[in-house]
């Protein structure tokens, strides 16, 4: 009788390696004839708990396919979007947005503050903002003041600045 090869390694207690574990179930990609993992979760359709299961590479085409509104009208899609937008409690909130929350006028801080280094009022138009833009600009360019580095960090704030207020006059209409 042949003595079975035991793979202790000299150290009783640690057996056979993995004779612990037991074997773990895999998912299997929901895909037709695919046989790779199916590790990632996708709805069957909206609103539903049911989930397919696919492979990285079926989950990101699935996913591309994906349109949330199909087999609706578009007068549902737009009640169900803005059911959406009205159940969201922050949905009129500005207090997240980049430049912080808005004045009586409609501009945030940081608009506020592109219009006092750009030396405009808050209701001037388009054109006013430009002129004062090129003028300030003349006087701090760096061209115009070489090795000075404060008129050069001032034509950067200038730049910034008439960026922020030009799209916030355009956007007060």
């Amino acid at each position: 009788m042949a003595q079975r090869f035991q793979q202790s390694f000299g150290f009783p207690r640690w057996g056979e390696y993995g004779r612990e574990t037991e074997a773990k179930a895999v998912r299997m990609c929901d895909y037709v004839h695919c046989n790779e993992r199916g590790d990632h979760p996708a709805p069957k359709s909206p609103g539903s708990p049911e989930r397919w299961y696919f492979c990285k590479r079926h989950a990101a085409e699935y996913n591309q396919n994906w349109n949330f509104f199909e087999g609706m009208t578009d007068a549902e899609a737009s009640a169900f979007a803005a059911g959406a937008e009205s159940s969201n409690p922050f949905s009129q909130s500005h207090a997240f947005e980049w430049g912080g929350a808005v004045d009586e006028n409609g501009f945030s801080s940081t608009e506020q503050r592109a219009f006092d280094i750009l030396e405009v009022d808050t209701d001037a138009s388009v054109d006013e903002v430009k002129t004062q833009y090129r003028k300030l600009a003349k006087l701090y360019h760096p061209d115009a003041n070489s090795g000075d580095p404060e008129a050069a960090q001032r034509f950067h704030e200038l730049q910034t600045a008439y960026d922020i207020v030009s799209k916030a006059v355009n956007r007060q209409g």
